[in-house]
């Protein structure tokens, strides 16, 4: 599937759910928790300003990021197996970095 996000959108790829804790419990399904990590797999343009101009994202294809608990109002989509969210870049709290 290809999708391409407008303006300052981002689309990033959840990390896979954990299937076990720490201790190494197994976790049913119910109980395990969306992560709020992922990587990003496509951008739009940038912000579009108020003069016309339009300002770069400061992601970009390939990020590793954190993103709230709740992001893009269930703007979900599914391809296979792999959860896409479709979400703002004011969303995105950080990059992770090696």
């Amino acid at each position: 599937m290809k999708i391409r996000p407008l303006h300052d959108r981002v689309v990033v790829r959840r990390n896979e759910e954990e299937e076990t804790t720490a201790g190494g419990i197994l976790l049913p399904g119910s109980a395990k928790e969306k992560p709020n990590e992922g990587e990003v797999v496509a951008v739009g343009q940038g912000r579009l300003l108020n003069n016309g101009e339009i300002s770069p994202l400061s992601v970009k294809v390939g990020d590793k990021v954190v993103f709230g608990g709740f992001p893009g109002n269930n703007n979900t989509i599914k391809d296979g197996d792999d959860e896409l969210i479709i979400m703002s870049e004011a969303e995105i709290f950080g990059v992770l970095e090696d």
